[in-house]
C-alpha cells in the first residue's frame, strides 16, 4: 500500500506543477526520475525485464532513459517526426490551402462545422482497423485531418480531441489486447470479437461521437475560441486543384499496403513514399530542382520542430511511467481489487475502476490491461462469472483511460503538435470518455450474461 501512496502522491505533485505552467517535459522527467531512483534506493529493478542491467542500479536509471530515446526517438518518434515533417511540405507547396478552399464551398450550406467534426472522428474510428497504435493513429490525423477541421471552424482544441480518441475504443479484431482478452474469457476469437465485443464498441463510439458533438460545441461557447470559417477569398495560392489529394495520401498509403491489398509497409515507409511522390509531382510542375530541394528543406525543419515539442515530452512522460511501474503502482493496484467484494458486478465495476485509473496514472492502456487479465480466470472461476463479463468493460476502460491522461503517448502528442496543453486535450475528451465508458458497462450488463 505504501508504493501506491508513494505513486499517487508524486503523480499528484507532477500535475499541479504542470498545471502550474512549468515545462511538461521537464516536469515528467523529473517525476520519473525521481520514482526510479526512489526504486533502485528500495532494491527494486528500474529497467524492464527484456533490457540487460548495466550492474549498476545508479546507472540502471540512465540507462532506461537511453532506451527511451532510441527506441522513441527511433521508432514511434521518427514515425512523429516524419508526419509532423510532411505536415509543414504540404502547407509550404500549399496543398493544405487547396483543401480548405475545396471543402469550404459545401460546407458552407452546413451551418455547424460540428457535423464535419463527427464525421471526422466516425472515420478516425474507422482508421484504427488500419493503424494498432494509438499514437501512431493521433499523429497520422493531426498531420492529414487537423489543419483540415481547423481552417473550417473547429478550434484547436476540439480538432485536437477529435485526432486522440478515436483509439479510445478498441475495433480491430486481431490486436493483441484483443487476442488476451478473447484467450482470458475463454472464448473463441471470433466470437469473443465478432459477436460479443463489436456491437458494445459500436454502441460506445455512436455515444461518444455524439457526446463529442455537445460537449466541444459547449466548451467552444464558453471559451470563445471558435473558430470562423475561413473565407475562400483569403485563401492565396497557385497550387493546382489535384493537390488537394497530397495531404491525405498517407491514408491512402495505409489503407493499401495493409498486406492484404499490398505489401504490408511500415508508416514511416509509406510516408516516404508520398514525400518522393509528391516531390516528383512539385518538379514536373515548377521544372526546378531547387525549388524541389528547397521545399524539403522545410520538411526537415518541421522533423526538428517536431523532435524538440513532441518527442522529446514523449520520452519524459516514458520515464515517468516506468517510474511507477517500478514503484510497485500497479501490483498495488491488483492488491486493491482483489480485496474488495464478491458480487459480480461490484468486481466489475470495481476492475473497471482500478483499471481506468491506472491507465490515466501511467498514460498506458496496455500495461494496466495487461496486469490486471490475468487476475480473471481465477476471479471468475472463484466467483462463478462468465470471464467475458469482467474482461469486456476492463479492454475498453483500459483504452478511454489512457485517452484521459495528460502523459498517455496519444495525448502528449497530438498536444504537441497541436500547440496546446495535454490538460486541455484531456478536458476535451474526458467527457465523450466517461459517456463511452458508461454505455461500456452497460451494455456489458445487458449483452453478455453474468453467469
Amino acid at each position: 500500500m505504501l508504493d501506491l501512496m508513494i505513486g499517487v502522491i508524486v503523480a499528484i505533485v507532477v500535475g499541479r506543477y504542470i498545471i502550474k505552467g512549468y515545462s511538461a517535459t521537464g516536469v515528467l522527467l523529473v517525476g520519473g526520475l525521481f520514482l526510479l531512483t526512489l526504486s533502485a534506493l528500495m532494491g527494486k529493478s528500474v529497467l524492464p525485464a527484456n533490457a540487460t542491467a548495466t550492474g549498476w542500479r545508479a546507472t540502471d536509471i540512465v540507462e532506461y532513459v537511453k532506451i527511451l530515446l532510441m527506441s522513441r526517438g527511433g521508432d514511434l518518434g521518427m514515425m512523429i517526426m516524419m508526419l509532423c515533417g510532411f505536415a509543414a511540405y504540404m502547407t509550404h507547396i500549399g496543398a493544405n490551402d487547396v483543401v480548405v478552399k475545396i471543402a469550404s464551398r459545401p460546407l458552407q450550406m452546413i451551418n455547424s462545422p460540428y457535423l464535419l467534426m463527427v464525421a471526422a472522428y466516425l472515420v478516425a474510428c474507422l482508421m484504427s482497423l488500419a493503424v494498432s497504435s494509438a499514437t501512431g493513429l493521433g499523429v497520422l490525423l493531426m498531420a492529414t485531418l487537423f489543419p483540415l477541421m481547423v481552417n473550417v471552424g473547429i478550434s484547436r482544441g476540439a480538432a485536437a480531441a477529435i485526432c486522440a480518441s478515436p483509439a479510445a475504443i478498441i475495433l480491430a479484431p486481431t490486436s493483441g489486447d484483443v487476442v488476451l482478452a478473447a484467450k482470458a474469457s475463454q472464448l473463441p476469437l471470433v466470437d469473443f470479437a465478432f459477436k460479443t465485443t463489436l456491437p458494445i464498441s459500436i454502441a460506445a463510439i455512436v455515444s461518444m461521437a455524439i457526446a463529442h458533438y455537445f460537449w466541444q460545441r459547449y466548451l467552444d461557447n464558453k471559451s470563445h475560441e471558435q473558430h470562423h470559417i475561413l473565407d475562400v477569398s483569403e485563401i492565396k495560392t497557385h497550387a493546382p486543384s489535384f493537390y488537394a489529394l497530397l495531404p491525405f495520401t498517407p491514408i491512402f498509403g495505409v489503407l493499401i499496403f495493409d498486406g492484404k491489398c499490398g505489401p504490408e509497409l511500415h508508416i514511416i515507409t509509406v510516408l516516404v513514399i508520398c514525400l518522393v511522390l509528391t516531390a516528383l509531382i512539385e518538379f514536373c510542375r515548377n521544372r526546378s530542382a531547387k525549388t524541389v530541394f528547397a521545399g524539403l528543406d522545410v520538411a526537415y525543419r518541421g522533423m526538428a520542430d517536431a523532435f524538440a515539442t513532441v518527442v522529446m515530452l514523449l520520452v519524459a512522460a516514458g520515464v515517468f511511467a516506468q517510474g511507477l511501474s517500478t514503484i510497485g503502482f500497479i501490483s498495488g493496484l491488483i492488491s486493491l481489487a482483489q480485496s474488495f467484494g464478491t458480487g459480480g458486478i461490484i468486481m466489475m465495476l470495481v476492475l473497471v475502476a482500478i483499471t481506468m485509473l491506472a491507465a490515466m496514472t501511467t498514460g498506458s492502456g496496455n500495461a494496466p490491461f495487461y496486469a490486471f487479465v490475468e487476475l480473471i480466470p481465477k476471479l471468475a472461476a472463484q466467483m462463478g462469472i462468465n470471464p467475458a463479463y469482467l474482461v469486456i468493460p476492463m479492454l475498453q476502460a483500459s483504452n478511454l483511460g489512457r485517452t484521459m491522461s495528460p502523459v498517455s503517448g496519444v495525448v502528449v502528442a497530438v498536444a504537441g503538435m497541436a500547440k496546446i496543453s495535454p490538460f486541455e486535450v484531456v478536458k476535451r475528451t474526458s467527457v465523450p470518455v466517461l459517456v463511452g465508458l458508461v454505455v461500456v458497462v452497460v451494455a456489458t450488463v445487458l449483452w453478455v450474461p453474468e453467469r
